[in-house]
């Protein structure tokens, strides 16, 4: 396995805050399962990739 494999969550966030400014929740505050949901399912295809990555690191975040 190679060092890119490994770290790829190192590396995944190019624009930390951009999805809190785009769904207008402040930095300090958690963004709601409802709010990614409803991102998930963006037109935008950027938003859906940011709301898809914000809840895989939920999942890792919890350790499940």
């Amino acid at each position: 396995m190679g060092r890119e494999k490994k770290d790829w969550m190192r590396n995944s966030v190019k624009k930390p805050g951009a999805l809190h400014k785009a769904l207008g929740v402040p930095m300090d505050k958690k963004i709601p399962e409802s709010k990614l949901d409803k991102a998930s399912h963006s037109n935008s295809p950027l938003m859906r990739k940011r709301a898809n990555l914000a809840k895989t690191f939920r999942k890792v975040n919890r350790g499940s």
